[in-house]
């Protein structure tokens, strides 16, 4: 028998489907969100540099909290990874601007880390998180 704090996969169907993983696990209130890089719906990495596979990937974090009810003030901490910092770092008004865009005045704990590489080549970058959703605005998925 489940119960509330028993590991459930999340998985929005507007984000590509996942073989070997899920977008995130809910346990309790409690949503891990799994990496998310720049994939869109037909899993290709969207062109147009950092700026845009930030938009995607952060987009993508965002749908998956939303399956839950979760709201971007729900994020707890953001991990991002990153190819190349400095292009993160040259960009960092542009991305600032799309962050307030989609999640609004909203700064969990943070943290960019830079990698020679991530799963997909072309991908510059991936993003994942923790959100802690209440009570109230909670739905916990289905179980098969």
């Amino acid at each position: 028998m489940a119960t509330d704090t028993t590991p459930v996969p999340v998985n929005p169907a507007s984000l590509p489907r996942p073989s070997g993983y899920s977008h995130g696990t809910l346990s309790g209130n409690t949503l891990h969100l799994g990496g998310q890089t720049a994939l869109d719906r037909d899993m290709r990495i969207v062109p147009g540099g950092i700026v845009e596979q930030f938009r995607q990937a952060f987009g993508n974090v965002l749908a998956t909290l939303a399956e839950v009810g979760g709201l971007p003030q729900d994020l707890v901490s953001v991990t991002i990874y990153l190819t190349d910092i400095a292009d993160y770092q040259a960009h960092g008004k542009e991305i600032g601007q799309v962050w307030r865009e989609l999640a609004g005045p909203v700064y969990p704990a943070m943290a960019g880390i830079g990698t020679t590489g991530l799963w997909q080549p072309e991908a510059m970058i991936e993003i994942l998180g923790v959100a802690v959703v209440p009570d109230e605005r909670l739905v916990r998925p289905l179980t098969a």
